[in-house]
C-alpha cells in the first residue's frame, strides 16, 4: 500500500523536509544579504543626498543640510534592518538544517 509508512520512514521523510525548507530559507537569506545591501537605489539616493548635502553647505542652506543628514540616517537604518531580516533567515535555516540532523540521528 502507498500509504503505509514506518515510524523511520515518517521520520525521514520529515527530515527531508526540514532540510529542504532550510536550505530554500538559506537561499533566500543570502539573496536579501546581497541584494539589499548592494542595490542600486539606495547607492543612487546615497550619493544625491551627498551632493545635495554639499550644494546646501556651499550655499549655506541650513535646513537643506538637516533634512539630507536625516535622509541619510534613514538610509542606513535601512541598510541595516535589510541585513538583520537577512541575518535572521540565515540564521532560521540552520536551526531547520540542525533540526533535520537531530531527526536523522534519533533514527540509528
Amino acid at each position: 500500500m502507498f500509504l503505509s509508512m514506518s515510524f523511520n520512514d515518517f521520520i525521514l521523510t520529515m527530515a527531508g523536509c526540514l532540510l529542504g525548507l532550510g536550505v530554500l530559507i538559506l537561499a533566500i537569506g543570502i539573496y536579501v544579504l546581497v541584494s539589499r545591501i548592494i542595490g542600486k537605489e539606495i547607492k543612487t539616493i546615497a550619493n544625491q543626498t551627498s551632493r545635495l548635502a554639499q550644494k546646501g553647505i556651499a550655499e549655506d542652506v541650513a535646513g537643506l543640510v538637516g533634512n539630507a543628514s536625516s535622509l541619510i540616517e534613514a538610509l542606513n537604518q535601512l541598510i541595516k534592518t535589510s541585513a538583520g531580516v537577512g541575518v535572521f533567515l540565515v540564521l532560521v535555516s540552520f536551526c531547520l538544517m540542525a533540526a533535520a540532523y537531530g531527526l536523522v540521528v534519533q533514527i540509528h
